[in-house]
């Protein structure tokens, strides 16, 4: 059993961070496939369609020993939970789950980014939460080679983005994490939204090379937690006025 359908209830958000400036001509996406279990070749200006799933760490392995991609029909996803998202290619993205209404630890606290079916990818089960702690901000790098992703990629800064924030726990010296019980949604006043920080490195399908993880690199060595997390805050408050 993949990936159940009546799992697909997340609200996500996409927003392009522009970084450079490029001269380019105004372009289109080209890439026709929508489905996170389908195999896609892009280029930059395409959209890219992938998902995260959140789940058990266990439910991500088959026989409990080699880890699956969600769309494997051999996984047992059925209490899972699935985000898709599109981001434009080879553009800094920050994607952001409303969690308002749903606290990731209640189905298991962990999640796998993923594409593709007969060249699956996906990632490492990421910690995200349990009953005591959770982290709410990520950065995700996208691998590909002449356009088909290879990889996925949690990126950590060793807790750099909240030193000396008292807010703040470090886990494991890699995931800065806050305090469950200080979400809105269980009492508190923080708002627990996840957001994830989506950059491209490689090549095309017709062997441009992608600049956004470098980007990002460079990027590293100013404060860009403080902005990312206002930006999510303005979204998830965005969101929260239309409904």
């Amino acid at each position: 059993m993949a990936i159940p359908v009546t799992s697909i209830l997340l609200i996500v958000a996409v927003t392009i961070l522009s970084t450079t400036t490029r001269f380019v001509e105004p372009s289109s996406d080209n890439n026709n496939v929508f489905s996170p279990c389908t195999d896609a070749t892009i280029q930059r200006s395409d959209g890219f369609t992938f998902g995260i799933v959140f789940a058990s760490r266990t439910a991500f392995f088959f026989n409990s020993s080699v880890q699956l991609s969600p769309c494997d029909r051999r996984l047992s996803l059925s209490n899972s939970q699935l985000a898709v998202f599109r981001p434009k290619v080879d553009e800094i993205s920050l994607l952001t789950v409303n969690s308002s209404t749903f606290p990731p630890d209640n189905v298991g606290g962990y999640m796998v980014a993923f594409a593709g079916r007969k060249y699956a990818a996906r990632s490492i089960p990421a910690f995200v939460a349990n009953s005591t702690y959770i982290v709410t901000s990520f950065t995700l790098a996208m691998e590909f080679q002449k356009g088909r992703l290879q990889n996925l990629f949690w990126k950590r800064d060793g807790c750099s983005s909240c030193s000396g924030k008292s807010n703040f726990v470090c886990l494991n010296n890699q995931d800065c994490a806050i305090r469950t019980n200080s979400c809105k949604n269980r009492g508190g006043t923080v708002d627990c939204s996840i957001g994830i920080q989506l950059a491209f490195s490689g090549t095309d399908k017709h062997e441009s090379v992608f600049n956004s993880w470098y980007e990002v690199k460079n990027l590293r060595q100013y404060s860009l937690f403080g902005l990312y997390q206002n930006l999510k805050d303005s979204l998830t408050s965005q969101y929260n006025s239309f409904f």
